[in-house]
């Protein structure tokens, strides 16, 4: 029974990190878009370059945040976690 439960545990913390790594879509398609929109914009007025490419760099640097937050809980759900459920699964049950 304890390895039933240690191994749904497992699957878990497989299926989590893998839904938070799949989060790097988001930003990807995200600054994809917003580059093609800056580069619309410089062409319709190339005097506003500053500006946009500036505001572009922000808004692709604070969506990239989500993508990296989603690689850093994958990592702590294959790495980290399995062993820290286990061992308080072990002192709950007594072993």
């Amino acid at each position: 029974m304890l390895e039933l439960a240690i191994g749904i545990m497992l699957a878990g913390c497989a299926l989590g990190a893998g839904i938070a790594v799949v989060t790097g879509i988001g930003p990807g398609i995200g600054e994809g878009q917003a580059v093609s929109k800056a580069c619309e914009a410089i062409g319709r007025q190339p005097e506003s370059k500053g500006a946009v490419t500036s505001t572009m760099i922000m808004g692709c640097a604070i969506a990239e945040t989500t993508g990296i937050y989603g690689l850093v809980i994958g990592i702590l759900l294959i790495f980290v976690a399995p062993s820290t459920f286990v061992n308080l699964l072990l002192k709950a049950v007594g072993k």
